[in-house]
Protein backbone atom coordinates (compact mmCIF):
# COMPACT_ATOMS: atom_id res chain seq x y z
CA UNK A 1 0.00 0.00 0.00
CA UNK A 2 1.60 3.31 -1.23
CA UNK A 3 0.19 6.45 0.97
CA UNK A 4 0.85 10.20 -0.30
CA UNK A 5 1.26 12.01 2.60
CA UNK A 6 1.31 16.18 2.32
CA UNK A 7 3.16 18.55 4.46
CA UNK A 8 2.41 21.98 4.79
CA UNK A 9 3.79 22.95 7.99
CA UNK A 10 1.31 21.43 10.31
CA UNK A 11 1.64 18.76 12.83
CA UNK A 12 0.93 15.18 11.38
CA UNK A 13 -2.41 13.78 11.62
CA UNK A 14 -2.52 11.03 13.87
CA UNK A 15 -3.55 8.39 10.66
CA UNK A 16 -0.70 10.30 8.89
CA UNK A 17 1.79 9.44 11.62
CA UNK A 18 0.39 5.82 12.10
CA UNK A 19 1.15 5.19 8.13
CA UNK A 20 4.50 6.88 8.46
CA UNK A 21 5.78 4.58 11.32
CA UNK A 22 4.10 1.57 9.73
CA UNK A 23 6.28 2.06 6.16
CA UNK A 24 9.07 0.13 5.05
CA UNK A 25 9.84 2.29 1.85
CA UNK A 26 9.47 6.25 2.06
CA UNK A 27 10.18 8.34 -0.41
CA UNK A 28 10.32 12.29 -0.43
CA UNK A 29 12.28 15.48 -1.31
CA UNK A 30 15.34 16.52 0.92
CA UNK A 31 12.92 19.18 2.85
CA UNK A 32 10.06 16.37 3.55
CA UNK A 33 12.34 13.91 4.93
CA UNK A 34 13.32 16.16 7.51
CA UNK A 35 9.99 17.32 8.21
CA UNK A 36 8.92 13.74 8.84
CA UNK A 37 11.91 11.76 9.72
CA UNK A 38 11.12 8.21 8.19
CA UNK A 39 11.33 5.07 10.94
CA UNK A 40 14.42 3.12 11.69
CA UNK A 41 15.00 0.91 9.67
CA UNK A 42 12.71 1.71 6.57
CA UNK A 43 14.84 2.23 3.04
CA UNK A 44 14.44 5.95 1.96
CA UNK A 45 14.84 7.33 -1.56
CA UNK A 46 15.73 11.26 -1.84
CA UNK A 47 14.22 12.21 -4.15
CA UNK A 48 15.50 14.18 -7.33
CA UNK A 49 15.06 12.35 -10.82
CA UNK A 50 11.64 10.58 -10.36
CA UNK A 51 12.79 7.17 -12.01
CA UNK A 52 14.61 6.00 -9.84
CA UNK A 53 11.89 6.44 -6.92
CA UNK A 54 9.01 5.37 -9.35
CA UNK A 55 11.03 2.09 -10.01
CA UNK A 56 11.63 1.87 -6.17
CA UNK A 57 7.79 2.31 -5.47
CA UNK A 58 6.86 -0.24 -7.90
CA UNK A 59 9.09 -3.11 -6.82
CA UNK A 60 8.35 -2.73 -3.14
CA UNK A 61 6.53 -5.18 -1.62
CA UNK A 62 4.98 -3.45 1.87
CA UNK A 63 3.77 -0.45 3.54
CA UNK A 64 5.45 2.80 1.43
CA UNK A 65 4.54 6.31 2.47
CA UNK A 66 5.72 9.10 -0.18
CA UNK A 67 5.81 12.52 1.34
CA UNK A 68 5.01 15.66 -0.94
CA UNK A 69 4.31 19.74 -0.57
CA UNK A 70 1.22 20.40 0.05
CA UNK A 71 -1.51 19.18 -2.08
CA UNK A 72 0.27 15.91 -3.97
CA UNK A 73 -2.91 16.18 -6.49
CA UNK A 74 -2.47 19.88 -7.62
CA UNK A 75 1.29 19.97 -10.04
CA UNK A 76 2.65 17.22 -7.40
CA UNK A 77 3.92 13.60 -7.71
CA UNK A 78 0.00 12.35 -7.45
CA UNK A 79 0.47 12.44 -11.71
CA UNK A 80 3.30 10.73 -11.62
CA UNK A 81 2.16 7.94 -9.05
CA UNK A 82 -0.80 7.47 -11.56
CA UNK A 83 0.41 7.66 -14.82
CA UNK A 84 2.76 4.40 -13.76
CA UNK A 85 -0.61 2.80 -12.66
CA UNK A 86 0.62 2.74 -8.68
CA UNK A 87 -2.58 2.81 -6.49
CA UNK A 88 -2.29 4.98 -3.45
CA UNK A 89 -4.16 6.40 -0.66
CA UNK A 90 -3.95 10.37 -0.91
CA UNK A 91 -3.67 12.32 2.33
CA UNK A 92 -3.15 16.07 1.31
CA UNK A 93 -2.11 18.96 3.14
CA UNK A 94 -3.01 22.86 1.63
CA UNK A 95 -1.56 23.34 -1.12
CA UNK A 96 1.29 26.47 -1.41
CA UNK A 97 -0.79 28.09 -3.20
CA UNK A 98 -3.24 28.25 -1.42
CA UNK A 99 -0.86 29.38 1.60
CA UNK A 100 0.39 32.18 -0.36
CA UNK A 101 -3.20 33.81 -1.48
CA UNK A 102 -4.26 33.38 2.37
CA UNK A 103 -1.36 34.95 3.79
CA UNK A 104 -1.84 37.89 1.50
CA UNK A 105 -5.04 38.23 2.24
CA UNK A 106 -6.83 37.54 -1.42
CA UNK A 107 -9.25 35.24 -2.80
CA UNK A 108 -7.83 32.96 -5.35
CA UNK A 109 -10.52 31.58 -7.59
CA UNK A 110 -10.64 34.23 -9.86
CA UNK A 111 -7.02 33.62 -10.27
CA UNK A 112 -4.17 31.78 -13.00
CA UNK A 113 -2.45 29.50 -11.55
CA UNK A 114 1.06 28.13 -14.02
CA UNK A 115 3.67 26.22 -12.74
CA UNK A 116 7.93 26.88 -14.33
CA UNK A 117 9.20 23.63 -12.45
CA UNK A 118 10.81 21.38 -15.05
CA UNK A 119 9.25 23.45 -18.09
CA UNK A 120 9.78 26.52 -20.21
CA UNK A 121 9.13 29.21 -18.04
CA UNK A 122 8.33 31.14 -20.94
CA UNK A 123 4.51 30.06 -20.93
CA UNK A 124 4.28 30.93 -17.33
CA UNK A 125 5.78 34.52 -17.91
CA UNK A 126 3.69 35.18 -20.75
CA UNK A 127 0.37 34.24 -18.42
CA UNK A 128 1.68 36.49 -15.74
CA UNK A 129 1.63 39.31 -18.60
CA UNK A 130 -1.68 38.46 -20.00
CA UNK A 131 -3.36 38.03 -16.37
CA UNK A 132 -4.07 40.35 -13.48
CA UNK A 133 -3.85 37.58 -10.96
CA UNK A 134 -1.71 34.72 -11.57
CA UNK A 135 0.27 32.18 -9.00
CA UNK A 136 3.55 30.95 -10.38
CA UNK A 137 4.99 27.87 -8.72
CA UNK A 138 8.93 28.72 -9.55
CA UNK A 139 11.68 26.69 -9.84
CA UNK A 140 15.64 27.29 -10.28
CA UNK A 141 16.02 29.52 -12.98
CA UNK A 142 12.41 31.22 -13.04
CA UNK A 143 12.33 32.00 -9.27
CA UNK A 144 11.21 36.02 -8.33
CA UNK A 145 14.39 37.56 -9.77
CA UNK A 146 13.66 36.30 -12.95
CA UNK A 147 9.74 36.70 -13.09
CA UNK A 148 10.59 40.54 -11.46
CA UNK A 149 13.61 41.07 -14.80
CA UNK A 150 10.74 39.49 -17.10
CA UNK A 151 8.12 42.12 -16.25
CA UNK A 152 9.92 44.88 -16.86
CA UNK A 153 7.30 46.96 -18.59
CA UNK A 154 4.12 45.51 -17.46
CA UNK A 155 2.78 47.38 -14.10
CA UNK A 156 2.89 44.08 -11.80
CA UNK A 157 3.28 44.06 -7.80
CA UNK A 158 4.56 40.74 -6.50
CA UNK A 159 3.83 38.66 -3.46
CA UNK A 160 6.93 36.59 -2.55
CA UNK A 161 6.07 34.19 -0.33
CA UNK A 162 9.20 32.16 1.42
CA UNK A 163 9.33 28.65 3.57
CA UNK A 164 5.31 28.40 3.39
CA UNK A 165 4.47 26.34 6.40
CA UNK A 166 7.41 26.66 8.15
CA UNK A 167 7.42 27.43 11.81
CA UNK A 168 9.04 30.89 12.31
CA UNK A 169 10.57 30.93 9.01
CA UNK A 170 7.45 32.49 6.62
CA UNK A 171 8.73 35.66 4.89
CA UNK A 172 5.89 37.34 2.95
CA UNK A 173 7.39 40.08 0.33
CA UNK A 174 5.70 42.81 -1.72
CA UNK A 175 7.40 44.35 -4.46
CA UNK A 176 7.65 45.76 -8.05
CA UNK A 177 9.15 43.40 -10.35
CA UNK A 178 12.63 45.51 -10.43
CA UNK A 179 12.78 45.25 -6.39
CA UNK A 180 12.43 41.70 -6.88
CA UNK A 181 14.94 41.42 -9.72
CA UNK A 182 17.55 43.13 -7.39
CA UNK A 183 17.61 40.52 -4.64
CA UNK A 184 18.15 36.90 -3.62
CA UNK A 185 15.56 34.99 -2.47
CA UNK A 186 15.55 31.29 -0.87
CA UNK A 187 14.01 28.41 -2.06
CA UNK A 188 11.22 27.13 -1.59
CA UNK A 189 9.10 30.28 -2.66
CA UNK A 190 5.59 30.99 -4.18
CA UNK A 191 5.14 33.88 -5.97
CA UNK A 192 1.62 35.96 -6.35
CA UNK A 193 2.14 38.30 -9.92
CA UNK A 194 -0.78 41.06 -9.31
CA UNK A 195 -2.16 43.60 -12.30
CA UNK A 196 -4.69 46.23 -11.84
CA UNK A 197 -7.87 45.27 -10.72
CA UNK A 198 -9.90 42.69 -12.82
CA UNK A 199 -12.90 43.56 -14.20
CA UNK A 200 -15.85 43.18 -11.58
CA UNK A 201 -17.61 40.22 -12.66
CA UNK A 202 -19.67 39.02 -9.79
CA UNK A 203 -19.77 35.55 -7.57
CA UNK A 204 -18.02 32.82 -10.15
CA UNK A 205 -19.09 29.50 -11.30
CA UNK A 206 -16.41 28.25 -12.32
CA UNK A 207 -12.56 27.41 -12.30
CA UNK A 208 -10.47 28.40 -14.02
CA UNK A 209 -12.94 31.23 -13.99
CA UNK A 210 -11.74 32.94 -17.66
CA UNK A 211 -13.10 31.29 -20.71
CA UNK A 212 -10.20 32.99 -22.49
CA UNK A 213 -8.52 29.75 -20.47
CA UNK A 214 -10.24 27.18 -22.48
CA UNK A 215 -9.30 29.40 -25.85
CA UNK A 216 -12.37 31.26 -26.23
CA UNK A 217 -13.86 34.38 -25.91
CA UNK A 218 -16.97 35.66 -25.09
CA UNK A 219 -19.00 37.60 -28.33
CA UNK A 220 -16.61 34.98 -30.47
CA UNK A 221 -13.58 36.40 -32.23
CA UNK A 222 -13.44 39.05 -35.45
CA UNK A 223 -15.46 41.69 -33.86
CA UNK A 224 -17.26 44.36 -35.35
CA UNK A 225 -15.52 47.46 -36.25
CA UNK A 226 -17.93 49.28 -33.97
CA UNK A 227 -16.77 47.15 -30.67
CA UNK A 228 -13.32 49.14 -31.31
CA UNK A 229 -13.20 52.78 -30.71
CA UNK A 230 -11.68 54.20 -33.77
CA UNK A 231 -11.74 58.14 -34.40
CA UNK A 232 -10.61 57.95 -37.88
CA UNK A 233 -7.91 55.60 -37.28
CA UNK A 234 -6.83 53.15 -39.31
CA UNK A 235 -8.28 49.34 -38.25
CA UNK A 236 -8.51 45.76 -39.66
CA UNK A 237 -11.44 45.37 -41.18
CA UNK A 238 -12.92 41.44 -38.88
CA UNK A 239 -12.81 39.62 -41.89
CA UNK A 240 -8.78 40.23 -42.24
CA UNK A 241 -8.64 39.85 -38.87
CA UNK A 242 -10.60 36.56 -38.62
CA UNK A 243 -7.26 35.27 -41.10
CA UNK A 244 -4.99 36.63 -38.88
CA UNK A 245 -5.91 35.31 -35.82
CA UNK A 246 -6.30 31.89 -37.15
CA UNK A 247 -2.75 32.04 -38.73
CA UNK A 248 -1.69 34.05 -34.98
CA UNK A 249 -3.47 31.46 -32.77
CA UNK A 250 -3.33 33.64 -29.87
CA UNK A 251 -3.70 31.37 -26.65
CA UNK A 252 -2.73 31.55 -23.01
CA UNK A 253 0.96 31.08 -22.68
CA UNK A 254 2.09 32.41 -25.95
CA UNK A 255 3.69 36.40 -26.55
CA UNK A 256 1.81 38.82 -29.71
CA UNK A 257 3.03 41.51 -31.22
CA UNK A 258 0.92 43.71 -32.90
CA UNK A 259 3.40 46.27 -34.67
CA UNK A 260 2.22 49.19 -36.19
CA UNK A 261 -1.12 48.84 -34.16
CA UNK A 262 -3.77 51.50 -35.31
CA UNK A 263 -6.61 51.12 -33.00
CA UNK A 264 -5.07 47.83 -31.91
CA UNK A 265 -8.04 45.38 -32.88
CA UNK A 266 -5.92 42.50 -33.80
CA UNK A 267 -3.42 42.66 -29.80
CA UNK A 268 -6.91 42.85 -28.03
CA UNK A 269 -8.38 40.42 -29.77
CA UNK A 270 -5.31 38.21 -29.16
CA UNK A 271 -5.42 39.20 -25.33
CA UNK A 272 -9.23 37.94 -25.58
CA UNK A 273 -8.09 34.76 -26.53
CA UNK A 274 -5.54 34.97 -23.41
CA UNK A 275 -2.07 35.57 -24.78
CA UNK A 276 0.19 38.37 -23.32
CA UNK A 277 0.27 41.46 -25.88
CA UNK A 278 2.07 43.99 -26.83
CA UNK A 279 1.23 46.74 -29.14
CA UNK A 280 3.95 48.61 -30.98
CA UNK A 281 2.24 52.27 -32.47
CA UNK A 282 4.17 55.20 -33.69
CA UNK A 283 1.23 57.81 -33.02
CA UNK A 284 0.17 59.16 -28.94
CA UNK A 285 -2.96 59.29 -30.02
CA UNK A 286 -3.33 55.81 -31.81
CA UNK A 287 -1.79 54.54 -29.18
CA UNK A 288 -4.16 56.10 -26.55
CA UNK A 289 -6.87 53.99 -28.96
CA UNK A 290 -4.70 51.22 -28.17
CA UNK A 291 -5.22 51.81 -24.74
CA UNK A 292 -8.81 52.36 -24.58
CA UNK A 293 -10.12 49.59 -26.59
CA UNK A 294 -7.77 47.65 -24.21
CA UNK A 295 -9.44 48.22 -21.66
CA UNK A 296 -13.11 48.05 -23.21
CA UNK A 297 -12.88 44.50 -23.58
CA UNK A 298 -11.17 43.98 -20.00
CA UNK A 299 -7.60 42.69 -21.49
CA UNK A 300 -4.26 43.63 -20.60
CA UNK A 301 -1.88 45.03 -23.91
CA UNK A 302 1.26 46.48 -23.17
CA UNK A 303 1.61 49.69 -25.54
CA UNK A 304 5.01 50.58 -26.59
CA UNK A 305 5.10 54.41 -28.38
CA UNK A 306 7.95 54.36 -30.77
CA UNK A 307 8.34 53.60 -34.31
CA UNK A 308 9.43 50.20 -35.84
CA UNK A 309 12.10 48.99 -35.89
CA UNK A 310 13.36 51.27 -33.37
CA UNK A 311 10.61 50.68 -31.14
CA UNK A 312 10.94 47.01 -31.09
CA UNK A 313 14.72 46.70 -29.70
CA UNK A 314 14.77 45.79 -26.22
CA UNK A 315 11.20 43.68 -26.34
CA UNK A 316 10.92 40.30 -25.34
CA UNK A 317 10.60 38.01 -28.49
CA UNK A 318 7.50 36.62 -29.64
CA UNK A 319 5.76 33.45 -30.29
CA UNK A 320 4.34 35.38 -33.07
CA UNK A 321 3.82 38.32 -34.83
CA UNK A 322 1.18 41.00 -36.78
CA UNK A 323 2.59 43.72 -38.65
CA UNK A 324 -0.12 46.06 -39.65
CA UNK A 325 1.69 49.10 -40.67
CA UNK A 326 5.01 49.77 -41.83
CA UNK A 327 7.59 49.07 -44.88
CA UNK A 328 9.58 46.25 -45.60
CA UNK A 329 12.52 47.31 -42.95
CA UNK A 330 9.30 46.52 -40.35
CA UNK A 331 9.14 43.02 -42.18
CA UNK A 332 12.88 42.68 -42.01
CA UNK A 333 13.05 43.44 -38.47
CA UNK A 334 9.81 41.54 -37.52
CA UNK A 335 11.84 38.22 -38.97
CA UNK A 336 14.82 38.73 -37.18
CA UNK A 337 13.59 38.01 -33.73
CA UNK A 338 12.52 34.40 -35.02
CA UNK A 339 8.66 34.50 -34.09
CA UNK A 340 7.18 31.06 -35.23
CA UNK A 341 4.55 32.68 -37.07
CA UNK A 342 4.71 36.43 -38.82
CA UNK A 343 1.50 37.52 -40.01
CA UNK A 344 1.13 41.06 -42.75
CA UNK A 345 -1.74 42.83 -44.17
CA UNK A 346 -0.62 44.84 -46.79
CA UNK A 347 -3.14 47.00 -48.52
CA UNK A 348 -0.23 48.17 -50.89
CA UNK A 349 0.56 45.45 -53.79
CA UNK A 350 3.77 47.09 -54.41
CA UNK A 351 4.87 46.03 -50.95
CA UNK A 352 3.79 42.19 -51.07
CA UNK A 353 6.53 40.79 -52.97
CA UNK A 354 9.49 42.73 -51.30
CA UNK A 355 8.10 41.42 -47.93
CA UNK A 356 7.38 37.85 -49.46
CA UNK A 357 11.25 37.74 -50.25
CA UNK A 358 12.99 39.39 -47.06
CA UNK A 359 10.43 36.96 -45.47
CA UNK A 360 11.81 33.85 -47.71
CA UNK A 361 15.49 34.89 -47.56
CA UNK A 362 15.06 34.79 -43.32
CA UNK A 363 14.04 31.09 -43.24
CA UNK A 364 10.22 31.47 -43.54
CA UNK A 365 7.61 29.54 -45.69
CA UNK A 366 5.11 32.30 -47.13
CA UNK A 367 1.50 32.29 -47.99
CA UNK A 368 -1.13 34.48 -48.30
CA UNK A 369 -4.55 35.01 -49.46
CA UNK A 370 -5.93 38.24 -51.32
CA UNK A 371 -9.33 39.30 -49.84
CA UNK A 372 -12.18 40.59 -51.38
CA UNK A 373 -14.94 40.77 -49.56
CA UNK A 374 -18.03 42.65 -49.82
CA UNK A 375 -20.95 42.93 -47.09
CA UNK A 376 -24.54 43.06 -47.27
CA UNK A 377 -26.13 46.54 -47.10
CA UNK A 378 -29.71 47.34 -46.59
CA UNK A 379 -31.84 48.40 -49.63
CA UNK A 380 -35.40 50.18 -49.32
CA UNK A 381 -37.52 47.96 -50.73
CA UNK A 382 -36.31 44.73 -48.60
CA UNK A 383 -33.64 44.27 -50.79
CA UNK A 384 -30.12 44.29 -50.13
CA UNK A 385 -26.83 45.16 -52.44
CA UNK A 386 -23.38 44.52 -52.09
CA UNK A 387 -20.90 47.25 -50.77
CA UNK A 388 -17.09 45.94 -51.24
CA UNK A 389 -14.54 46.72 -48.69
CA UNK A 390 -10.92 47.21 -49.70
CA UNK A 391 -9.23 44.30 -50.77
CA UNK A 392 -6.40 43.52 -48.53
CA UNK A 393 -3.32 40.82 -48.96
CA UNK A 394 -2.99 38.88 -45.53
CA UNK A 395 0.46 37.04 -45.84
CA UNK A 396 1.45 34.50 -43.46
CA UNK A 397 5.19 33.19 -43.23
CA UNK A 398 6.22 30.27 -40.77
CA UNK A 399 9.74 29.56 -40.03
CA UNK A 400 10.99 26.77 -41.68
CA UNK A 401 12.83 23.73 -39.98
CA UNK A 402 16.62 23.92 -40.26
CA UNK A 403 18.07 22.64 -43.62
CA UNK A 404 15.02 23.19 -45.05
CA UNK A 405 15.41 25.41 -48.28
CA UNK A 406 13.76 28.27 -49.99
CA UNK A 407 9.97 27.98 -50.58
CA UNK A 408 7.58 29.56 -53.09
CA UNK A 409 5.33 33.00 -51.97
CA UNK A 410 1.93 31.89 -53.04
CA UNK A 411 -0.96 34.37 -53.14
CA UNK A 412 -4.55 33.46 -53.61
CA UNK A 413 -7.95 35.34 -53.87
CA UNK A 414 -9.78 34.29 -50.88
CA UNK A 415 -13.34 34.76 -50.58
CA UNK A 416 -14.68 36.90 -48.03
CA UNK A 417 -18.18 36.59 -46.53
CA UNK A 418 -18.71 37.50 -49.79
CA UNK A 419 -16.79 37.81 -53.02
CA UNK A 420 -16.22 39.02 -56.36
CA UNK A 421 -15.22 36.92 -59.31
CA UNK A 422 -14.03 34.21 -56.44
CA UNK A 423 -11.35 33.28 -58.93
CA UNK A 424 -8.26 32.11 -58.04
CA UNK A 425 -4.99 34.82 -58.88
CA UNK A 426 -1.65 33.75 -58.78
CA UNK A 427 0.91 37.35 -58.93
CA UNK A 428 3.62 37.95 -61.89
CA UNK A 429 6.06 38.91 -59.20
CA UNK A 430 7.91 40.45 -62.33
CA UNK A 431 5.22 42.70 -63.03
CA UNK A 432 3.67 43.58 -59.47
CA UNK A 433 0.12 42.47 -61.73
CA UNK A 434 -2.29 39.54 -60.69
CA UNK A 435 -4.15 37.40 -63.19
CA UNK A 436 -6.48 34.84 -63.11
CA UNK A 437 -4.90 31.39 -62.85
CA UNK A 438 -3.88 29.27 -65.67
CA UNK A 439 -3.06 32.40 -67.67
CA UNK A 440 0.45 31.73 -69.34
CA UNK A 441 3.32 33.32 -67.34
CA UNK A 442 5.81 35.10 -68.76
CA UNK A 443 8.44 32.16 -68.17
CA UNK A 444 8.35 29.48 -65.81
CA UNK A 445 8.62 30.35 -62.64
CA UNK A 446 7.51 33.70 -62.75
CA UNK A 447 3.97 33.07 -61.15
CA UNK A 448 4.88 31.84 -57.66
Amino acid sequence: MITVIGLDGSPLAPADSAALAAATLVVGGRRQLAAAPPPPGSAVVELGPLAPAMKALAGHDGDAVVLASGDPGFFGILRSLRERRLDCAVRPAVSSVALAFARAGLSWDDAQVVSAHGRDPRYALNVCRAHPKVAVLTSPGCGPAELGAALAGWRRRLVVAEHLGAPGGERVTTCTPAEAAGRRWEDPNVVLVLGGHPPAAGPGWRWPPDSRQAGGARGGWALPEDEFCQENAVITKAEARAVALARLAPGPGRLIWDVGAGTGSVGVECGRLGAAVIAIERGPHRAGLVRDNARRHGVDVRVVEGEAPVALAGLPDPDAAFIGGGGVSVVEAVAARRPATIVAALAAVDRVAPACDVLGAAGYTVAGTLLQASRLRPLPGGVHRLDAINPVFVLWATRRPAGVGSAPCTVADSAGPVTGTGQTAAIDWAGLASRPAGAPSPRAGDAR
